[in-house]
Parts: C-alpha cells; sequence; structure tokens
C-alpha cells in the first residue's frame, strides 16, 4: 500500500506507477510515465517527470526530469536532475548538485553545490563541494570522465574533454586542464603569495 500524508495536495497523473510501502508528502508532483519503487520517500516539494526511481531511495524537495535513478539512493535537497541521467545504487547527490546527461556509478557521492555535466563517473567516486565539469566552450559540449575511487578536491574544475583515471586524486581549488593518470595527484592552482602591506591612517 502507498501511504500519502495529505492526498489532497498531492498531484499525480494517471499514468504514474508507485509501489507498495512508498510514502509520498504533500506538495508533490509527479507526471508523465513517472515510476516509483517500492519503499521510497518522496519528501514535500518534489516535482518528478518521465523519472524511474528504483527501491528504497529517499528525495527531498528536487526537481528531476527524463532520468532513472536506482536503489538505496538519496537526493537533494535542492537538486536538479535535468534529462538524460543515469543514476545507479547506493548513491548521494546532495544539496544544491545540478546534474545533466551524465551517468553515474554506484557508491559515488556528489554531496552539494556541484555542477556535474555530460559526465560519465565511475563507482566509489567523492565530488566535493563547488566543483564542477567545464563541459561548454562556447560553441559545443564536451564529456568529462572521472574513473572508479577517484576523489575531486572542493572548487576544481574540470576542463573538458578531459579524464581522471583511477583512485586519482584531484587538489582543491584545482582547474585540470589534461588527462590524470592511475593513482595520481595533480595540483592545479596558484602558489599563496604573502607581501606586507603597510596601514594608511
Amino acid at each position: 500500500m502507498v501511504k500519502y500524508i495529505d492526498k489532497s495536495h498531492t498531484y499525480i497523473e494517471s499514468s504514474v506507477m508507485i509501489e507498495e510501502g512508498t510514502i509520498i508528502y504533500p506538495n508533490v508532483m509527479l507526471e508523465g510515465k513517472t515510476k516509483i519503487g517500492k519503499n521510497c520517500t518522496i519528501h514535500m516539494g518534489c516535482y518528478l517527470k518521465n523519472v524511474e526511481v528504483g527501491d528504497n531511495t529517499i528525495i527531498y524537495h528536487s526537481h528531476i526530469e527524463e532520468s532513472k535513478i536506482g536503489n538505496f539512493c538519496s537526493i537533494g535537497p535542492y537538486t536538479h536532475i535535468r534529462p538524460h541521467c543515469r543514476i545507479g545504487d547506493n548513491i548521494k547527490i546532495g544539496s544544491f548538485v545540478e546534474l545533466k546527461n551524465s551517468k553515474i556509478d554506484m557508491k559515488t557521492k556528489i554531496p552539494h553545490l556541484s555542477y556535474i555535466g555530460d559526465a560519465i563517473i565511475g563507482k566509489n567516486v567523492t565530488i566535493g563541494c563547488g566543483a564542477i565539469t567545464a563541459n561548454y566552450d562556447g560553441q559545443e559540449k564536451h564529456q568529462t570522465e572521472i574513473k572508479d575511487g577517484a576523489f575531486i578536491g572542493c572548487n576544481s574544475n574540470l576542463v573538458a574533454p578531459v579524464k581522471v583515471e583511477k583512485n586519482a586524486f584531484i587538489g582543491a581549488g584545482s582547474t585540470i586542464t589534461s588527462d590524470v593518470p592511475n593513482d595520481t595527484l595533480a595540483i592545479a592552482r596558484v602558489k599563496t603569495v604573502m607581501k606586507k602591506y603597510k596601514e594608511e591612517c
């Protein structure tokens, strides 16, 4: 049985399928060929259109279209998943993250404040706060590939097309413009310069 916290404030098209054990909170809108699996929780303020959600997934206050989400995922709050995303199992997509046309494999974490567009991301990858894939050069879109076990430090820019190989580590604040080999630490930032100054009266 599906549980509705307040069915009078929930908007679900007749084409939507919801499996047993799922909880739907108020102010949720589900449209098109959306399918919600078993034992999910769809919290207030969610909008899903043509989205397939696996079992035991929780979604908080997010906008999702034309995408597929796996089992045991945590999405949101304030996540925007644009069309053509494929999210595997046991994945965390956190606050103020935007995804577009990307594939993300199992046990990867994108906790907050990131843009991931036109990317293929492997298993057990961690994307730090503020990291982005710079996929557009002003004329064409390009792909970023991040392989299994990689760690992308906070405020990193991955300028596509670029590959980050297995278990590579990107230092925080780096702008990466070339491929990073396996098991390598990449740091691309200006060295801090300290200069004394005299306070004027």
